[in-house]
């Protein structure tokens, strides 16, 4: 009989090599499409949110940087003129980071890299049924810890 726990323990591992492995290959990819790949991340957040804006400590949550990171990538994006900070008018405390045109169109021209990066280093290793579960079975992890 197989324990539970150490069948957990091997696809932990294996989740962290993966991600040792591809990130590295994704971030030099994006990078030479013109942005870093924590630019590309919060861009992307942003673009999803509704009205291509979130409060930062939403989008601190959303994206895959620390909230320490989150403050120096927008800070970074905000001086490229990518991203615009814009005070909370219901909370003066909070301000929410807006993607800008510019930066809405320095994403569109990243994207196809960043989707042909994950292609050529994730998914064309695995069948369809397997990136869906993947996909499902990370999602389920994600949704328990939020």
């Amino acid at each position: 009989m197989v324990r539970k726990d150490s069948v957990g323990v091997t696809a932990w591992a294996a989740l962290l090599r993966a991600h040792a492995a591809v990130v590295p290959k994704l971030a030099k990819e994006v990078a030479a499409a013109g942005l870093p790949i924590s630019w590309y991340d919060v861009l992307l957040v942003l673009n999803a949110a509704p009205e291509r804006k979130l409060r930062m400590s939403d989008l601190g949550a959303a994206a895959v940087l620390s909230r320490e990171q989150i403050s120096r990538v927008v800070s970074e994006l905000e001086r490229a003129g990518l991203v615009q900070r814009v005070p909370n008018p219901d909370d003066k405390r909070s301000s929410f980071a807006t993607l800008t045109d510019a930066g809405r169109e320095r994403l569109r021209a990243a994207a196809p890299t960043y989707v042909a990066a994950i292609e050529a280093h994730f998914t064309q290793h695995l069948t369809a049924a397997e990136i869906a579960a993947v996909g499902s079975a990370l999602a389920k992890v994600v949704a328990a810890e939020e």
